[in-house]
């Protein structure tokens, strides 16, 4: 490709030096070189030249949304007219969608020529992008190794230049896990800033805060902040990081810790690639704000509370044939199925008291550092090589500062500000207990700088 940046792509697109049938074609002969690392599930080559044709009319006509004719994918969570949705399970009829999925819908509205579907985990439940349905999503910068979950899939498009930009759905470090995998930046937004997020309410049907918003993914912050605001349909978070905003951030409070909620039941330990990491995020931080430790106390039954509150909803998905479910999903859908509805009930209510009190402690500052992961990304089949809750301890080992901003409902971002000795990315998370998205990405693009 021309530019590694989306940004850049889509100045060029939105002002006719380039045409998007020209870059439409250039990406999906990407996607087609690159099928091995199998981030795409199902590519759609004959209606993604047929939307950058239309893309190229309305540029004849003076009609350029915020995404004018760039192509870009959504993960196989999400629906998109046309095209199968799988859910990454075999247990589940695949149905072609009839209709977009509302964030689909707003992506497509701003001028996006969608060119297929991603790779995911079963249901989008776990920390890697494998499954029954499809060959695993794999790392673009080393191939033996996972790019993530459950935006793996994503990810994996994104960082190997098969999609220049994209959106990832986090519902307990969906977006950033992979985002940190492949060395990307990774915005998890505040619940119910991404409108099409909220349109049926903001809890769950038990009465817990949804866990799960809609976020970019990019190479950089100004990716980031341009693709954010055309999934909100408005002019804010990238003319404020054009318009010298990351320049103007001093002196920000910032507490940094790597205490994890999942102390109590899993030993959690950095390996020494995270660690430098870390402590390299912390110095660039320094240079500008005041870096200090914290110590939070977070409560003792958070593990068990959000293993049940994550699994709740898997007793009403409409399976089809349990026995061609995955170890993991099958495991933790008998456990929901067994569980009475008053211990469900009982979990919302808890989480919800434990996401506040996050809220009020990460509050003594204006952002909250923790390392990315814990390590850097496994091989593939790390995971399902044992049985659920080995997988399940595994998960939380890698990503054990992830799920808590879920809960609390704030806002995060993933930051890669280093490399292992064997050339991986890794990253640091920044945590607005505000819901401040523009001081993430703000502060991202500082790290970058």
């Amino acid at each position: 490709m021309t530019t590694r940046s989306a940004l850049a792509l889509r100045n060029q697109l939105a002002s006719g030096e380039r045409s998007s049938r020209e870059v439409t074609e250039e990406f999906l002969h990407k996607i087609e070189q690159l099928d091995s690392l199998g981030a795409f599930v199902y590519v759609d080559p004959e209606g993604a030249l047929q939307a950058a044709d239309k893309a190229d009319a309305r540029f004849a006509e003076g009609n350029v949304g915020r995404l004018h004719g760039l192509p870009t994918a959504f993960k196989d969570l999400n629906e998109v007219m046309g095209m199968p949705t799988t859910y990454g399970s075999k247990a589940m009829e695949a149905q072609v969608a009839m209709a977009d999925h509302p964030l689909v819908a707003q992506v497509r509205a701003e001028g996006a020529v969608i060119v297929g579907k991603t790779q995911v985990p079963e249901f989008g439940l776990s920390t890697y992008s494998e499954n029954l349905v499809a060959a695993p999503s794999r790392n673009p910068l080393d191939s033996r190794l996972s790019s993530g979950g459950s935006s793996g899939g994503q990810a994996a498009a994104i960082a190997a230049g098969m999609i220049p930009v994209g959106a990832g759905s986090d519902g307990g470090g969906s977006v950033r896990i992979p985002s940190a995998a492949c060395g990307l930046v990774g915005l998890k937004p505040s619940l119910g800033r991404v409108p099409s997020d909220v349109v049926d309410g903001y809890n769950d049907s038990f009465g817990a805060p949804k866990f799960t918003v809609s976020g970019p993914m990019a190479h950089d912050a100004l990716d980031a902040a341009m693709f954010f605001d055309a999934m909100l349909g408005v002019d804010h978070y990238l003319p404020k990081l054009q318009g010298g905003y990351p320049h103007k951030l001093r002196n920000l409070n910032i507490g940094y810790s790597a205490q994890s909620p999942f102390d109590p039941v899993y030993p959690i330990s950095l390996e020494p690639a995270a660690r430098q990491a870390f402590e390299r995020g912390l110095k660039l931080l320094n240079e500008r704000h005041r870096v200090e430790p914290a110590n939070f106390n977070y409560a003792e039954d958070y593990p068990q509370t959000f293993a049940m509150v994550w699994t709740n909803s898997l007793k009403s998905l409409p399976v089809c044939d349990e026995s061609l479910l995955g170890t993991l999903a099958r495991e933790f859908r008998r456990r929901s199925m067994a569980r009475p509805l008053a211990q469900g009930l009982q979990a919302a209510t808890r989480i919800r008291q434990i996401g506040a009190d996050f809220i009020t402690q990460w509050s003594a500052f204006d952002v909250v550092v923790t390392p990315g992961m814990a390590s850097a990304p496994p091989p593939i089949g790390y995971y399902t090589a044992h049985d659920a809750d080995t997988d399940y301890r595994l998960q939380c080992q890698y990503t054990p500062y992830t799920s808590m901003v879920n809960v609390s409902s704030a806002a995060a971002i993933s930051v890669p500000v280093s490399t292992s000795i064997d050339g991986m990315p890794m990253s640091i998370q920044l945590i607005s207990p505000r819901g401040d998205e523009g001081l993430l990405l703000g502060l991202a693009h500082q790290l970058l700088l």
